[in-house]
Protein backbone atom coordinates (compact mmCIF):
# COMPACT_ATOMS: atom_id res chain seq x y z
CA UNK A 1 0.00 0.00 0.00
CA UNK A 2 0.93 3.50 -1.17
CA UNK A 3 0.66 6.62 1.34
CA UNK A 4 2.07 10.07 1.45
CA UNK A 5 2.48 11.46 4.55
CA UNK A 6 4.61 14.65 4.90
CA UNK A 7 8.14 15.03 4.69
CA UNK A 8 9.47 15.38 7.91
CA UNK A 9 12.92 15.97 10.05
CA UNK A 10 14.16 12.20 10.11
CA UNK A 11 13.86 12.19 6.23
CA UNK A 12 17.18 13.41 5.32
CA UNK A 13 19.00 9.66 4.44
CA UNK A 14 16.23 9.23 2.17
CA UNK A 15 16.80 12.62 0.45
CA UNK A 16 20.37 11.95 0.17
CA UNK A 17 19.12 8.38 -1.34
CA UNK A 18 17.30 10.40 -4.08
CA UNK A 19 19.30 13.23 -4.66
CA UNK A 20 22.53 12.03 -3.89
CA UNK A 21 22.91 8.95 -6.42
CA UNK A 22 24.43 10.02 -10.13
CA UNK A 23 21.60 7.42 -11.32
CA UNK A 24 18.68 8.74 -9.38
CA UNK A 25 19.58 12.15 -10.92
CA UNK A 26 20.53 11.29 -14.60
CA UNK A 27 17.74 13.39 -15.77
CA UNK A 28 17.95 15.96 -13.13
CA UNK A 29 21.37 17.33 -14.33
CA UNK A 30 23.40 15.21 -11.87
CA UNK A 31 23.72 14.30 -8.32
CA UNK A 32 23.78 17.19 -5.64
CA UNK A 33 26.14 18.01 -3.57
CA UNK A 34 25.64 17.63 0.19
CA UNK A 35 24.86 21.31 1.26
CA UNK A 36 22.11 21.28 -1.54
CA UNK A 37 20.68 18.74 -0.02
CA UNK A 38 20.37 20.09 3.33
CA UNK A 39 18.83 22.90 2.30
CA UNK A 40 16.65 21.05 0.01
CA UNK A 41 15.57 19.01 3.10
CA UNK A 42 14.98 22.37 5.05
CA UNK A 43 12.59 23.07 2.43
CA UNK A 44 11.00 20.07 1.91
CA UNK A 45 10.37 20.65 6.12
CA UNK A 46 8.36 23.80 5.56
CA UNK A 47 6.51 22.92 2.73
CA UNK A 48 2.90 22.12 3.10
CA UNK A 49 2.64 19.83 -0.35
CA UNK A 50 5.57 17.83 -0.05
CA UNK A 51 5.36 14.56 0.84
CA UNK A 52 7.41 10.88 2.00
CA UNK A 53 6.28 8.18 -0.08
CA UNK A 54 5.65 5.60 2.02
CA UNK A 55 5.15 1.90 0.87
CA UNK A 56 4.32 -1.34 3.03
CA UNK A 57 5.34 1.17 6.32
CA UNK A 58 9.04 2.08 4.27
CA UNK A 59 9.60 5.41 3.04
CA UNK A 60 10.81 4.98 -0.55
CA UNK A 61 10.53 7.85 -2.20
CA UNK A 62 9.34 11.77 -2.26
CA UNK A 63 6.13 13.46 -4.72
CA UNK A 64 5.93 17.11 -4.44
CA UNK A 65 3.50 20.06 -5.73
CA UNK A 66 4.57 24.06 -5.62
CA UNK A 67 3.22 27.09 -7.40
CA UNK A 68 5.42 28.37 -10.12
CA UNK A 69 4.33 30.62 -13.19
CA UNK A 70 4.54 28.96 -16.24
CA UNK A 71 3.93 30.82 -19.68
CA UNK A 72 1.88 33.33 -18.18
CA UNK A 73 -0.08 31.74 -15.66
CA UNK A 74 0.09 30.52 -11.84
CA UNK A 75 0.60 26.57 -11.92
CA UNK A 76 1.19 23.72 -9.39
CA UNK A 77 4.49 22.02 -10.93
CA UNK A 78 5.10 18.49 -9.83
CA UNK A 79 7.36 15.88 -9.38
CA UNK A 80 8.17 12.74 -7.99
CA UNK A 81 10.97 10.29 -7.54
CA UNK A 82 10.81 6.79 -5.55
CA UNK A 83 14.26 4.62 -4.72
CA UNK A 84 15.55 1.84 -7.41
CA UNK A 85 14.71 -0.73 -5.14
CA UNK A 86 11.20 0.10 -5.53
CA UNK A 87 11.01 0.73 -8.88
CA UNK A 88 9.04 -0.85 -11.58
CA UNK A 89 6.14 -1.52 -9.09
CA UNK A 90 3.89 1.05 -9.40
CA UNK A 91 4.82 3.14 -6.41
CA UNK A 92 5.54 6.43 -8.26
CA UNK A 93 2.74 6.31 -10.46
CA UNK A 94 0.15 5.93 -7.50
CA UNK A 95 1.73 8.34 -5.45
CA UNK A 96 1.12 10.43 -8.22
CA UNK A 97 -2.41 10.05 -8.09
CA UNK A 98 -2.65 10.44 -4.66
CA UNK A 99 -0.17 13.77 -5.19
CA UNK A 100 -3.04 15.19 -7.21
CA UNK A 101 -5.89 14.35 -4.97
CA UNK A 102 -4.01 16.41 -2.28
CA UNK A 103 -3.49 19.43 -5.46
CA UNK A 104 -7.12 18.95 -6.04
CA UNK A 105 -7.94 19.56 -2.18
CA UNK A 106 -5.36 22.58 -2.11
CA UNK A 107 -8.09 24.66 -4.35
CA UNK A 108 -4.98 26.57 -5.32
CA UNK A 109 -4.30 26.89 -9.47
CA UNK A 110 -6.12 24.91 -11.92
CA UNK A 111 -3.16 22.95 -13.64
CA UNK A 112 -0.69 20.94 -12.38
CA UNK A 113 2.51 20.32 -14.99
CA UNK A 114 4.91 17.99 -14.91
CA UNK A 115 8.21 18.26 -17.18
CA UNK A 116 10.47 15.38 -17.36
CA UNK A 117 12.88 15.17 -20.01
CA UNK A 118 11.69 14.21 -23.47
CA UNK A 119 13.99 10.93 -22.99
CA UNK A 120 12.65 9.89 -19.34
CA UNK A 121 10.61 6.82 -20.57
CA UNK A 122 9.63 6.18 -16.62
CA UNK A 123 8.21 9.48 -15.84
CA UNK A 124 6.74 9.96 -19.04
CA UNK A 125 4.73 6.84 -18.89
CA UNK A 126 4.18 7.90 -14.87
CA UNK A 127 2.25 11.02 -16.54
CA UNK A 128 0.50 9.02 -18.97
CA UNK A 129 -0.94 6.48 -17.37
CA UNK A 130 -2.15 9.37 -14.35
CA UNK A 131 -4.28 11.54 -16.60
CA UNK A 132 -1.41 14.33 -18.03
CA UNK A 133 -2.00 16.04 -21.00
CA UNK A 134 0.84 15.96 -23.42
CA UNK A 135 1.27 19.39 -24.62
CA UNK A 136 4.44 19.49 -26.40
CA UNK A 137 8.01 19.25 -25.61
CA UNK A 138 9.99 22.83 -25.27
CA UNK A 139 13.51 23.38 -23.99
CA UNK A 140 14.71 24.67 -20.57
CA UNK A 141 17.89 25.06 -18.27
CA UNK A 142 17.64 22.73 -15.00
CA UNK A 143 19.60 23.26 -13.54
CA UNK A 144 20.75 26.46 -14.70
CA UNK A 145 23.21 26.44 -17.23
CA UNK A 146 22.29 22.44 -17.98
CA UNK A 147 20.29 22.94 -21.26
CA UNK A 148 17.66 19.98 -21.39
CA UNK A 149 14.60 18.84 -23.87
CA UNK A 150 11.25 18.21 -21.45
CA UNK A 151 8.01 17.11 -22.45
CA UNK A 152 5.11 19.64 -21.03
CA UNK A 153 2.40 17.44 -19.03
CA UNK A 154 -0.50 18.88 -18.03
CA UNK A 155 -3.87 17.89 -16.03
CA UNK A 156 -6.67 19.92 -15.26
CA UNK A 157 -7.55 20.15 -11.59
CA UNK A 158 -10.97 21.65 -12.37
CA UNK A 159 -12.61 20.36 -15.66
CA UNK A 160 -15.97 21.05 -14.78
CA UNK A 161 -15.16 25.14 -15.21
CA UNK A 162 -15.22 24.20 -19.29
CA UNK A 163 -12.55 23.79 -21.63
CA UNK A 164 -8.79 24.29 -20.94
CA UNK A 165 -8.04 27.30 -22.49
CA UNK A 166 -4.80 26.76 -25.47
CA UNK A 167 -1.46 27.20 -24.86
Amino acid sequence: MVELVPWGSGDHPLLVGLLGDPAMTEHLGGPETPEKIADRQARYEQLPNCFKVVYDGEGVGWVGFWEREHRGETVYEMGWSVLPAFQGRGIAGEATRLALDEARAAGGPRFVHASPDVDNAPSNAICRKTGFELLGAYDAEYPPGTPRRLNDWRVDLRPEEGPAPDR
